[in-house]
Parts: structure tokens; C-alpha cells; sequence
């Protein structure tokens, strides 16, 4: 030990050596040393580091009679008390000198647990003393603390930390050794000497004179040494310093829990003692947030007035504004998925981040999150129950939602939970938390079957619910099936009565999160097991004939195609059937392999897929030498496979499952291939049908297309930038950008669920290398052209160019027909004409140039050009056009998406005069637009909006845009059969965006003349009519949302629901729900189709947060009265008899402000949460709001508001980065450093607010209370000069405790400062 050179040390070394012989009190020899202290040289006084080693060394010199003499301990408290000596440094010495010659001392090793008991942890004065780097760099060297925990000592906070955790370890390690258990530790040694041969040699010993005393001393010294780590975890600053260690040490702190986890476990002592485990458990477990207190407790003292009524109770199950409506964010994502149809993004990842957010924010159970999303799941299949006819994905895109996204959400929470707690737990062996969070899953699936009436299977899978109950019951009655193939369809002797929870179940099962013992689950079998037939009907033995070897015949390709596999080791034989079969073979595999079981093969679809994918990708994409001939080779089952996956229910499955990006590329290069084919390559198929080159390539061109945004103007992502809606930034470009990063990572290739079951093929995509829009030179150029189309007119048509050729034999044979003479309708060539011959009768196909279909869409924009040209001069009829113009289709179907990009284009250029809709010329909508008009009203009615009049007569009757009159006149023109429904789901969608984006009544026209031809989709039809009011008035939209925030909340004279909640909200989707026809449509699923059609999303944040505040000034009025405001007071005993009134408030406050944070999450991505956290809520702080002008809320509307912005940009931040620790955007990091800095700069007076000050109080306190208990990593990403700033101002405002909270949620850069706040609390 180093010695101080201060005289008066020396001193006071000579006197303790003199009041020893004299056995001076202790109170006269610490008076002496204080007056030596101040006469001397006035350094190293207080908390003197030489006199604590200099008292060190009389304790353990042993003087003479071997052990240090009672004086010299009391001289040493009295130091200590009188703050003379430094109590940390003296501890420090005598820990690794008396703990290791305990049993030999006993009475040495007892006194000085009584110095740690009384001065160990007095630290809150000492790290303010001049001396103290010098006493934490003496420790250091003695306990070599920076070595062992990693972490340099040289902040005051830090040496604090490992100080007190080394303290305590040593501790532990004593009663380990005492009772023989350090051998079961891993290291088999302690961490710090308990032993005298781990120890150097130093002067003096520490042997007793007194043996027959010391067997008994050892004993109470044990009971003492367990009783002082109890007391010390029992400590409110220990238990936080050592929370600081868990948190930001985690490897040392692994060790150290293991070695408690064992003494807890296996310590006879601490079992025998007085003392309850329960401080152990909770230290070694976890049950702390960064608060440092115990996680239920938490909930109640710093969110008091929040209702809690789970789900799972009798008060949860209420649709209204209660705690059930908390949960809106997912059916409001689940239902925005159906309307959005088609995006970029992973549904599967996007969920489960919402769950686990939601789960964070409402405080909930994870049985009642998982309930959440399965009754939310469930709700959305039920809404299409009686589904309405028409273009647009149906029921078989819900159910994919409930039985297969909604599962593989829930097993990625499982996984991810389960490998956390793996990371951080990875010494010692626990309870999974995979287990844990399995039985929650248990537990909510075992209440969702209460909800009879909401589980009740639509009619096209009744026979399936029957069929999973049916398996169920088998097993139970131990019936085996030989050849184990159930699932082949409904008999009739089968009586179980199946339910969509049997559907949950089964998925659930197929991905390892339940076992079999969920059929034995109460109430799971309905009938009677002894009923049971085990016999399979003959005609559906498919599956089982195709896995014993029956070859694939038309008559068993047509079974399995209506009959979705039941089996991975199925799939896997079908796979390999279409890669390694006969030509013919591969066709019929494809075939079934795109029928139901791609469809309704929900217990393995993300494998399907996937697979499906693969068959569509052969081969790199990046390198084209030899590619052509292969792919040639597999055209017939590549066309086979497009045309089974252009259904309109189909393309939304493949999003859902976030394989857009890979299905974009694969199309990419068949489109690349077989474009520069031409028609007269073909293949006969066993059917003796006979595909083109211009057929593959028109299959995969249109279903590319639908995958991204093509008619839009680039008004929408270039000019608009943030404003542009969500999803219109979809490109070629972005989507192969989106590609490559998850085909160049291995392991985001290769994840793999361990709760799932394993396709033993290979599903990853051919391809690892990256692809660019240079890969495909042909799709690029035709690309620029689409873009310069929709930039500006059209141009650089040169006389007797290749093109310019094309275009006039394009011409020629399109309008062949046309009676005109040689009138000229090319409008840019100035030569294209109309020939008087009419050509030859029958098939003409061989008229048409046999060029490939790159060449042909060269030409098609100067081709429709000409055309409309030529019918704005009056000299093509209008009939003639579409005619026409349906002949280029029919030769390259392809040319449609060319035609209606041409269009879209032409409509924003206002140059073309309107056509009237008069009958003669153009079809007339007169027959059906007064219905139409009807039906609108009727739809809207719920939102106030009123409707403007359609039918004025006049010459206004039935007035469209020219290129808007012409493409419906087109689209009119096919026939609804299978061979055209994939042609016009990419039409109808386009045509739908051209009339909504013409003004008014263009849309409602549209659907009355396509009434007119497909009455069976009249409802359909005047929906998206209906949508149309709101496209060009804001101040429909603005009356939309505040009927989705008073539907909601239950405050609105035209609801459909009076109770609120989701019922209101989404009602029941829309159609002829009753037999008046048409019923009014909820607030929620009109918003929800008419948001992307707003040009210019940025307005929308702005309308949603002032909605959102005239929202809680309703709350506040209707249901905490003035008068009773001053009994809403926090008392200690919690609330006043006002507390439930207050409840209730923060209750609707809660739901308003996550109805609110969705609106703006689906309605602008993250680039509207981003200018809301850093321009309107600081705007909105900055500016004067009067929220109770009448007077009647008195403050309580301010708190509530405080409250209602805090939840609001909580809720906005999580759906939009997520609750991870590591982000999925580096936005997230910017913008909540942003807002953060702009909190401190605030707090800190830098600022001048605007608003009401206990608004701001509640926002601050409510914020930064949710981030840190909720979102505790978005402080990671902080500065620690903010989280400081903010530290002071909590504070300022008396709210201590969230104040340390904040500095310990800033992670290992902010433990010094969060230990010294802990200190000085």
C-alpha cells in the first residue's frame, strides 16, 4: 500500500499508535486528528485517502497480540462518521486482506461487514471531494476495476458502478465459498481473492488468539454476510447503481447473475435465514425497467389514470372507446393492406412491429397483444364476409392476413424475444422466454374461442374449419389414417363443426408454436367422436395418389389445382417436378403448384412462394450469355405460371410475404427475353394450345407493371417529394434497389424460423449477384420513353425512321376498316393514312408486323397519338378509336399499359377538348347516373360530406376529357372472361386513377357507363365513385377525418355504431349490407381508399393533429366536468372519487392520439412522421393555442392535451421506425435527435413557448415518460449533452425520477452521469 506524504498523516500514524497504548476514547483521538487535519497543509482533509491507508494498516498490522485491538476499529469509525478518512478506500483495502483470512479472523471479517453496513455506500459525498480521482485511481489499483469490468474509472459515475457491483460480487463470492459452491460456478474461483493464498504477502497477521469462539463467529458471519447482500438489494440507490451495471456491462453482469442465481438457488444459509429471495429474483431476472423500480408497480405511479381492462376480461371485450379500441393501429394496417393491394414492403415485419409496439405503449400482457391481432385478423375476414363483385382482391387476400402473415408475425415475436433473451442471458440457463411467450400465445388462443359469433367461417371454407375440428377429433380418439391425408376435402359423415380458431391453430401448429395438446384444450372438439367416418372419399385422393407415383394426367392436374397440398413433403415433390420433370410434366406441376395450394395453402404459403419465384428466376440475371435459350426452353411453363399468378387475388399474397422486389426482377428478365422475340417463336402445349413469344412476354410485362406505380405522373415523387403519397415512389430502380441488399445478405436469404418447419429444397432465389436497370437494355429504353411521355408531349418522330415505319403499318391495320379514303390521322408523321382497302377477312394475324414486342411498344405512343388526333379533328369516329385501338391490344396485349400511361399523361395536359358522352358519338351515361348520384349520397352519409349534383341536363350531361372518354370507351370494349381479366387488372386500376384525377363527375361517369356493361359490379363501381367527392375538396377530407375521430370515440349523431370503436371506425366494408341496397360506408374504409389520391399528403399531419386536439377539448367537456377538476389531484394514496371520470378521459385520450398517429403513419410513411416531429409539433409549441375558450374544462383539457401530443408522437414514431434497438432507417436517429434537442433547447429557456405551460409540462413529462419505459433505445442514439440538458430541465419541473431515467436510457456514454444524478437524488 502507497503512504501519504502529508504531515499531519504521519502524525496522526505516531498518535494511533500512542491512543492505542493509552486505549484513548475514540471521540478524543478523532478530535485530535480533525485539529492536526485543519492546522496542516490544508490538502487530502476531508475523505483523506492517507489516513485510509494509514488506518488500513493498523488494522491489519495485528499489533502484537496478533489482531488489531478493538480501539484501532473504533478509531476507524470514527473516521469514517466525522468524513476524515476516505470510507471507499479504506473498504477497498480491507476487502482483499480480511475477506480472504475470514475464517482465521472471524472477528476482523465481522467488523468490518459492520464498516460496509454503515459507510460503504455513503459515495454521494465523496465523489465531490478534491481527492477523489486520487482515492478511485488508489482502488483501481488495488482492485484493478478498469481491468476486470472494461471500463476506465476515470469519471466520479462510472468508478461508482463497478465500485458497488464489485463490493457486492466480492460479497457473493463469500457466501458462495463459505458454503462450498464456487466450485459449481463456471470459473470455479472467485472473482476477487476469498482465500489467503490468493492473496500477496503483507505485513501483519490476522490470526486469533480464541479458537474455541471462532466455529460459532464463522456461523453468524455467514447469516450476516447473506443478511447484508439482502439489505443492500433491498437498498432503492444500490438496486439502481446496480440496474446501471445490468444495463450497460452486460457481460461481467452475466457472470455475476449466475453466481447469485446459484447462491439463491442452492445456499442453505440464505434459506434458513429470515431473509426473502425475492430482492435476488428480481435483481437476476430483470424485473426492472430503466426507472429502476419494479415493472407493475411503474405503471401505476407514473400512469395512474389510464383504464386497464384486458381483452381477456369481460370489461375488455367492449368495441368501444374502452382498452380493446387501444388496439385500432392493427385493424386500421391490416385493412390499409387490402386497399394498398401491392407494395414493396414486408407485411410479416411491418406487423409484428406493430404488435410489439402497441404491446409496449398500452402496457399489456402479450396474451392480450396476441388476442388483439387475432381478433383484428379475424374482423378483417369477416368484413369481406359477403364480398362485392368487381376487380379487386376478395376474401382469399384475408384470409392469407389471419392464417398465415397474422401467424408469422407471431412467430418472429417469439424468435426475436427468445434470441434476446438468449444474448443476454447466455451464462446461465433460465426459462425460455420462447416458452413463456408460447404459453401466452396458448392463453390468448384458449379466450379468442369465447368469440363464437366473430369466428364463424365465410362459406367458401366452411368445409376447411370442418376439416381442421375433423383432425382434431382424430387425434384425440386416437383414429389413425394410413396414408395420413385428411386434408382432401369434406365428408359428409364428418359432423365436427369447424371454426376459424381450428384454421389459427392449425397454422399455428404447422410452424411449431403449438403442439397437438391444443386439441385437447376445453371446448376445442364439438360432437361426438364415435360419429367420426375415417374413410377417404375416392375422388379426393389426389394428394396421395400423386405421392405414390401417379403420373400428372389432366384429370388429377384438375384435382390438385382445386385442393391445396397439405404437406411440405408435398410441395417439395411438386417443386421438384417442375424443375427436374418432363416438359410436359413441369407445365402440369406449375400448374397445380399456382392453384390452391399457392392460394389456400396458408400452414406452409411463405415456403410456396417463395417456390414460385424461384421457377420464375432460372438463372443470373446479371449475366445473359446462354440465358436466352433457357429460358426459351421453359417458356410454356414460365406462361403458365404468369397466367396462374395474374389473378387479382394473387399479386397482394406475394406482397404480404414482401417478395415483390425479388418478383420484379425475375419478371424483369422474362420480359427483357422474350420482348426481343418475335411472335412467330411459339410452343404447342399437350393441349394442343399454342403460345407466342409476344403471349410470355405480354404476361410478365403486365403483371411488372401492376407491381409498381407506372400511370402516375412523375409529378407525385419528383415535384412533391415529402408530399407524395406512400407507395408512389414505387420504380423499377427502387424496387431492384430494395432487392439486392436482401439477395447480397446470406443471412437475410437464409432466415430461418426455428418455430417453423423447413422446406428441405432450396426456395432461395438462383441469383446472389446484384441487378440493375442496365441488366435489361431493352426494358431501360423503353422505360425512358415512358417517362419522357408522361414529362411532355410527345416528339423526335423522324420521317422513315424503323419506328416511324411502324407506326404507319400499325396505323394502316388498325383502321383499315375505317371507311375514310386516304384522309391523313397521322397528327406526326404527316404521311400515316388510312387506306380505303379493307383487307382480307377471317384471322389477320399474319398481316400484322412480326417484329418483336420491344419494337412494337416503340411505337405504340405515337400510334395512340395519332388516333386521338385524328378523332379531335372529327375525322376517326369515336367507335372507330376504340375499335381500333382494342385490335393493337388484342395483337400485343402488352400495348395496353402503354395506351393507358399515354393517357394518364395526356389528361394532366389539358389541351384536348371534352367529349360528350351524348349517346351518338360517345356511350352515354345517362341510363344509370341518377343511380349512381343515389348511391353516393347514401355511401357518404356517415361523414356529413355532401355530395355535388351530377345530373344539371344541359350540354354539361355526361362530359369527359378526350383521352379519358377514350380509354373507357376501350376498356368497354372487352369481354369479362379469364383470357382479359388479366389485362384489365392493370386497366381498370389505371382507368380508375385517370377519372378520379379529372374533375368532377368524371369518376361517377365512368362508373355509370361500366354499370351499364357489368351491373353485377354496380357496387363496386359507384364506391370508387364515391371516393371521388373527396379527391378535390380539403375540406371533405378534413370532415372525413374528424367523422373517423368521432366514430371512434363514440361522439357522433351518424354513426353506424353508437358505441365506437372499431365498429364505428370500419363498420362492416361496404356493399349491399342491407336490403335497402347500399349502406352508408364507415368513416375508416373511406379514408382508407381515397388518401392515395390526395396530391399532397403534408396537409393531412397538419389536419390530423389539430382534429386530434379539438378531439381531447370534446373529451375534456363531455366527460370531466369543471367543477369537478379539483378533484382529479394526485393524493399519495393515488386518485380521488374523480378517478374514474379522469380514467375514462385519458382512456378516449389514448385511443384519439393512436388513431391518430395511424392516419399519419399510413397516410404519409415516415416522411409525414418526420415532419411532424420536426415542424409541427414544434410549430404547435411555439404558437398560442386556446383550447378552452369557453371555459367549461378548465386546465384539465391542457393536461390531457399534454398527454394526447406525448401519445401521439409516441405511437407516430413507433409505427414508423419501430421499438428495436437497432432501426430499420437511420431517419429515425436524425429526427429523434432533432426533436429531442429542441425539448432541451426548450427546458433550458432557449426557447420561448407559446403554449400553455402545464401542456407543456404533461407533453415533456408524458414524452420522454413513454420513451424511456417504452422505446428506451431511441436514447441510445442521443447526445449525451441533450439527454443532459433534458436531465436538468425534468428536474426544473420536479420530476426526479424520470430525470434519472432519461440518463440511464442513454446507455454506457450516460451511466456516469445517470450514477452521480442517482447519488445526488
Amino acid at each position: 500500500m502507497a503512504s501519504s506524504s502529508s504531515a499531519w498523516v504521519e502524525w496522526a500514524a505516531e498518535y494511533t499508535k500512542a491512543a492505542q497504548a493509552d486505549a484513548r476514547p475514540a471521540h478524543e483521538w478523532v478530535a485530535r486528528v480533525a485539529a492536526a487535519a485543519s492546522a496542516g497543509d490544508g490538502e487530502d482533509v476531508q475523505f483523506s485517502a492517507g489516513l485510509a491507508e494509514m488506518l488500513a494498516r493498523v488494522l491489519l498490522s495485528g499489533g502484537g497480540s496478533g489482531a488489531a485491538p478493538a480501539a484501532a476499529w473504533k478509531y476507524a469509525e470514527a473516521a469514517l462518521a466525522a468524513r476524515l478518512a476516505s470510507p471507499a478506500l479504506l473498504l477497498a483495502l480491507l476487502s482483499i486482506r480480511v475477506i480472504p483470512h475470514r475464517l482465521a479472523s472471524p472477528t476482523a471479517y465481522r467488523l468490518y461487514l459492520e464498516l460496509l453496513r454503515r459507510h460503504g455506500f455513503t459515495l454521494c459525498f465523496q465523489i465531490k471531494g478534491s481527492n477523489f480521482k486520487k482515492i478511485t485511481q488508489s482502488i483501481d489499483d488495488n482492485l484493478n476495476l478498469s481491468k476486470i469490468f472494461g471500463i476506465s474509472t476515470c469519471e466520479p459515475g462510472v468508478f461508482v458502478v463497478e465500485f458497488v457491483l464489485c463490493i457486492l460480487w466480492q460479497l457473493v463470492d463469500t457466501a458462495l465459498d463459505n458454503e462450498g459452491l464456487l466450485e459449481l460456478t463456471p470459473e470455479k474461483a472467485a472473482q476477487w481473492p476469498t482465500r489467503p493464498q490468493d492473496v500477496s504477502t503483507f505485513e501483519g497477521s490476522l490470526s486469533e488468539q480464541m479458537p474455541e469462539k471462532i466455529e460459532k463467529l464463522q456461523k453468524m458471519n455467514s447469516v450476516t454476510t447473506i443478511e447484508l447482500i439482502g439489505n443492500l438489494l433491498h437498498d432503492k440507490v444500490v438496486n439502481r447503481i446496480l440496474s446501471l451495471a445490468r444495463e450497460n456491462m452486460k457481460t461481467q453482469w452475466g457472470v455475476f447473475a449466475n453466481r447469485l442465481q446459484l447462491l439463491v438457488a442452492n445456499s442453505s444459509t440464505l434459506k434458513a435465514s429470515k431473509m426473502s429471495s425475492e430482492a435476488f429474483q428480481q435483481l437476476i431476472l430483470d424485473e426492472h425497467n430503466v426507472y429502476g423500480e419494479n415493472k407493475h408497480s411503474l405503471r401505476k405511479k407514473f400512469h395512474p389514470t389510464v383504464a386497464f381492462n384486458p381483452i381477456s376480461s369481460p370489461n375488455g371485450r367492449c368495441l368501444g372507446a374502452s382498452y380493446s379500441a387501444l388496439w385500432i393501429p392493427i385493424d386500421m394496417y391490416l385493412e390499409d393492406c387490402l386497399h394498398g393491394s401491392i407494395a414493396a414492403t414486408n407485411s410479416i415485419e411491418i406487423l409484428s412491429g406493430l404488435v410489439k409496439a402497441l404491446q409496449a405503449v398500452n402496457r399489456s400482457t402479450w396474451r392480450d397483444a396476441f388476442m388483439a391481432l387475432w381478433i383484428a385478423s379475424v374482423r378483417l375476414v369477416q368484413r369481406e364476409r359477403e364480398p362485392i363483385e368487381g376487380p379487386v382482391p376478395h376474401l382469399e387476400t384475408r384470409l392469407c392476413m389471419l392464417l398465415s402473415i397474422a401467424t408469422l408475425a407471431v412467430a418472429d415475436i417469439i424468435e426475436e424475444a427468445d434470441s434476446c433473451h438468449n444474448e443476454l442471458n447466455n451464462h446461465w440457463k433460465g426459462k425460455s422466454a420462447k416458452d413463456d411467450l408460447r404459453k401466452e400465445l396458448m392463453l390468448s388462443l384458449q379466450v379468442l374461442g369465447d368469440y363464437e359469433s366473430l369466428l364463424v367461417p365465410p362459406p367458401c371454407i366452411i368445409s376447411a374449419a370442418n376439416l381442421a375440428a375433423s383432425k382434431a377429433a382424430m387425434f384425440v380418439s386416437a383414429a389413425n389414417i394410413s396414408n395420413g391425408y385428411m386434408e382432401s376435402g369434406n365428408d359428409s359423415t364428418m359432423n365436427y363443426s369447424g371454426n376459424m380458431r381450428h384454421l389459427i391453430v392449425e397454422s399455428c401448429i404447422s410452424r411449431n408454436l403449438l403442439d397437438t395438446s391444443a386439441y385437447f384444450w376445453p371446448g376445442y372438439i364439438n360432437g361426438h367422436v364415435n360419429s367420426m367416418s375415417h374413410t377417404l372419399p375416392s375422388q379426393l385422393a389426389g394428394w396421395s395418389s400423386f405421392m405414390n407415383g401417379a403420373p400428372l394426367t389432366q384429370s388429377l392436374v384438375n384435382t390438385l389445382v382445386s385442393i391445396p397440398a397439405s404437406s411440405l413433403a408435398e410441395l417439395e415433390k411438386l417443386f421438384e417436378v417442375a424443375v427436374n420433370g418432363s416438359d410436359e410434366d413441369k407445365v402440369s406441376a406449375a400448374t397445380v403448384l399456382c392453384g390452391a395450394t399457392l392460394l389456400r395453402g396458408w400452414n406452409f404459403q411463405e415456403h410456396t412462394v417463395r417456390l414460385v419465384v424461384k421457377l420464375l428466376s432460372h438463372s443470373d440475371a446479371a449475366d445473359f450469355s446462354g440465358r436466352e435459350s433457357q429460358l426459351m426452353k421453359h417458356g410454356p411453363m414460365l406462361n403458365v405460371i404468369l397466367t396462374g399468378i395474374s389473378p387479382v387475388d394473387y399479386a397482394p399474397i406475394f406482397s404480404f410475404h414482401g417478395l415483390v422486389p425479388e418478383l420484379a426482377a425475375a419478371l424483369m428478365a422474362i420480359c427483357e427475353v422474350f420482348g426481343c422475340l418475335s411472335p412467330s417463336v411459339s410452343w404447342t402445349l399437350g393441349t394442343g394450345e399454342e403460345i407466342s413469344a409476344h403471349s410470355v412476354f405480354s404476361n410478365a410485362f403486365i403483371l411488372l407493371l401492376r407491381l409498381w406505380k407506372f400511370n402516375h405522373p412523375p409529378l407525385e415523387y419528383c415535384i412533391m417529394g415529402d408530399g407524395a403519397p406512400v407507395g408512389s415512389q414505387l420504380t423499377p430502380e427502387y424496387l431492384l434497389l430494395l432487392r439486392n441488399p436482401r439477395v447480397l445478405s446470406a443471412s437475410s436469404l437464409s432466415k430461418s424460423r426455428s418455430s417453423q418447419k423447413q422446406l428441405p429444397v432450396n426456395s432461395s432465389p438462383s441469383s446472389y449477384n446484384p441487378i440493375f436497370m442496365d441488366s435489361f437494355p431493352k426494358l431501360k429504353l423503353w422505360y425512358r420513353q415512358h417517362q419522357a411521355c408522361l414529362a411532355s408531349t410527345l416528339s423526335g418522330l423522324a420521317h422513315g425512321t424503323p419506328v416511324h415505319n411502324i407506326v404507319d403499318s400499325l396505323l394502316n391495320l388498325m383502321f383499315r376498316k375505317a371507311n375514310k379514303g386516304s384522309t391523313s390521322i397521322g397528327s406526326l408523321s404527316g404521311s400515316s393514312s388510312i387506306s380505303n382497302s379493307s383487307g382480307p377477312g377471317g384471322d389477320d394475324s399474319h398481316l400484322w408486323p412480326q417484329l418483336p414486342a420491344w419494337e412494337i411498344l416503340e411505337a405504340v405512343p405515337f400510334v395512340v397519338d395519332a388516333a386521338l388526333t385524328a378523332c379531335s379533328h372529327g375525322r376517326l369516329f369515336p367507335r372507330e378509336l376504340a375499335t381500333g385501338l382494342k385490335d393493337l391490344a388484342d395483337f400485343l396485349p402488352a400495348s395496353i399499359a402503354t395506351i393507358a400511361s399515354y393517357f394518364s399523361a395526356e389528361v394532366t395536359r389539358g389541351v384536348w377538348k371534352p367529349a360528350f358522352m351524348n349517346g351518338t358519338d360517345w356511350p352515354s351515361p345517362a341510363a344509370n347516373l341518377s343511380m349512381v348520384e343515389e348511391h353516393i349520397k347514401k355511401i357518404v352519409a356517415a361523414t356529413g360530406v355532401d355530395v355535388p349534383r351530377l345530373a344539371t341536363g344541359g350540354s354539361t350531361l355526361g362530359r369527359l376529357p378526350l383521352p379519358l372518354a377514350a380509354f373507357v370507351s376501350l376498356t368497354i370494349t372487352y369481354k369479362l372472361d379469364k383470357s382479359s381479366e388479366r389485362f384489365l387488372n392493370l386497366a381498370g386500376p389505371a382507368l380508375e386513377n385517370l377519372a378520379a384525377s379529372c374533375p368532377w363527375p368524371s369518376m361517377a361517369i365512368v362508373a355509370a357507363l361500366w354499370t351499364q356493361k357489368v351491373k353485377r359490379w354496380s357496387d363496386f363501381l359507384v364506391f370508387s365513385a364515391s371516393r371521388t367527392v373527396f379527391h378535390h375538396n380539403n375540406d371533405a377530407v378534413f370532415q372525413l377525418l374528424r367523422s373517423c375521430f368521432t366514430s371512434t370515440l363514440g361522439m357522433s349523431s351518424t354513426s353506424l355504431c353508437c358505441c365506437g370503436g372499431v365498429a364505428s371506425l370500419l363498420g362492416h366494408g361496404f356493399g349491399s349490407h342491407c336490403s335497402g341496397g347500399l349502406s352508408p360506408v364507415a368513416p375508416g374504409i373511406l379514408y382508407l381508399r381515397i388518401f392515395r389520391c390526395i396530391k399532397d399528403c403534408s396537409i393531412l399531419g397538419e389536419d390530423i393533429l389539430n382534429l386530434l386536439m379539438l378531439s381531447v377539448k370534446d373529451i375534456a367537456e363531455t366527460t370531466v366536468s369543471r367543477h369537478r377538476s379539483d378533484k382529479l389531484k394526485r393524493t399519495k394514496y393515488g386518485m380521488r372519487h374523480g378517478q374514474i371520470s379522469l380514467a375514462a378521459a385519458m382512456t378516449q385520450v389514448k385511443v384519439a392520439a393512436s388513431l391518430g398517429a395511424t392516419l399519419v403513419w399510413l397516410s404519409g410513411g415516415t416522411t409525414l412522421v418526420q415532419s411532424l416531429f420536426q415542424e409541427m409539433l414544434p410549430s404547435w409549441f411555439l404558437s398560442v393555442q386556446d383550447l378552452d375558450q369557453g371555459g367549461a374544462s378548465g386546465a384539465t383539457v391542457y393536461k390531457l392535451g399534454g398527454h394526447a401530443l406525448a401519445y401521439f408522437a409516441v405511437y407516430s414514431g413507433m409505427f414508423a421506425w419501430g421499438i428495436d434497438p437497432t432501426p430499420v432507417s437511420r431517419r429515425r436517429e436524425r429526427v429523434m435527435r432533432s426533436h429531442l434537442e429542441f425539448l432541451a433547447s426548450a427546458l433550458d429557456g432557449k426557447i420561448s413557448l407559446g403554449c400553455d405551460l402545464s401542456l407543456w409540462r404533461a407533453y415533456v413529462s408524458g414524452f420522454l415518460g413513454l420513451v424511456v419505459e417504452c422505446t428506451p433505445c431511441l436514447l441510445h442514439e442521443v447526445d449525451l449533452k441533450v439527454l443532459k440538458k433534458l436531465s436538468v430541465g425534468l428536474q426544473q419541473l420536479r420530476e426526479n425520477e424520470l430525470a434519472i431515467a432519461v440518463l440511464r436510457g442513454g446507455g454506457p456514454k450516460a451511466m456516469a452521469a445517470a450514477a452521480e444524478l442517482i447519488l445526488g437524488s
